[in-house]
This record gives C-alpha cells, sequence and structure tokens, in this order.
C-alpha cells in the first residue's frame, strides 16, 4: 500500500487526466490574468498606472498639476509608487486566482512540476 492513497496503488491514468484538466485550467486562468487590468494611484490619484494581471504596464496617466518641471524627481517618485501599487494588486489578483492550483499541487504531493508556473 501506498502512503496517501488508500487501497494501494493510484489509478495512474485517472491522475493524468486531472493533471491536463489542472493544466488546462491554469492556462485559462493565466489567459484570463494576461486580459484583466488593475490600477494603482498616487498623490491623490495625480498618477495612476494601469498593469495586467501579470505585471504588464499597460498605461500611465499623469495629471497635469503633477508636473512640476522644477520638481520631477517627486514625479519620477510619484510614478514609481503608482506602478508598485498596481504590481501589487496584480500580485493579490494572481495569488486569489492561482492559489488553488497551488494548493492541489500541494495535496497532490508536488512541489513544482515541470511546465507548470509553480
Amino acid at each position: 500500500m501506498l502512503p496517501g492513497f488508500p487501497g494501494g496503488q493510484p489509478n495512474m491514468q485517472e491522475m493524468l487526466q486531472q493533471v491536463q484538466q489542472m493544466q488546462a485550467d491554469i492556462a485559462r486562468v493565466q489567459q484570463e490574468l494576461a486580459d484583466a487590468t488593475v490600477d494603482g494611484t498616487a498623490g491623490g490619484g495625480l498618477v495612476k498606472a494601469t498593469v495586467s494581471g501579470t505585471c504588464e504596464l499597460k498605461a500611465l496617466q499623469i495629471d497635469p498639476k503633477a508636473v512640476d518641471p522644477e520638481d520631477t524627481e517627486t514625479l519620477a517618485d510619484l510614478i514609481l509608487a503608482a506602478v508598485r501599487e498596481a504590481n501589487g494588486n496584480a500580485q493579490q489578483m494572481q495569488a486569489e486566482k492561482l492559489g488553488p492550483y497551488q494548493q492541489m499541487l500541494g495535496a497532490m504531493g508536488g512541489g513544482g512540476m515541470p511546465g507548470m508556473p509553480f
């Protein structure tokens, strides 16, 4: 009897089908993440960054009030803060959408499988 498999040997065909289904589900979720967008703002909304669910910067909006030719460092800081916030929001979305698959892999004894994103 194998540990973790009551009754003996696991049904390899069934396990393979489960893994293939999980790969298809993960690919679908990854596409959803690539298509999704999240925002991050800084300076009370003076700078807004939009990134995809995969953390690709898609848009950057800067309110003209944020532009001071004498103080470009503050503008740069606002841009960085907005992008960081947007990326943090995207990473949170990734964790929410891909987390269940990580838990399933952990339950299956997978510590990372070739071709899988974790």
